[in-house]
């Protein structure tokens, strides 16, 4: 579950960094919202490995987070 929780960590951390810079202008933004998507596919893929109610719901939630990063 090591991986699972650092990536869990990571993953919310990158969401609300690219949230905020989604408020200001930025070039990188682009690519923010890329990696966004990436990683919440990569911790949507380790959660839905595990069998507690809560990667349950990350591995539901997280592709719905990386689409709408590539939807930008």
């Amino acid at each position: 579950m090591t991986k699972c929780i650092r990536l869990d960590v990571d993953c919310a951390s990158l969401c609300r960094f690219t949230s905020a810079a989604i408020a200001r202008p930025s070039r990188l933004t682009p690519e923010l919202f890329a990696l966004c998507a990436r990683i919440c596919d990569e911790c949507a893929e380790e959660c839905g490995r595990h069998a507690p109610e809560h990667c349950g719901t990350c591995s539901d939630a997280r592709p719905v987070c990386a689409e709408a990063c590539r939807g930008i």
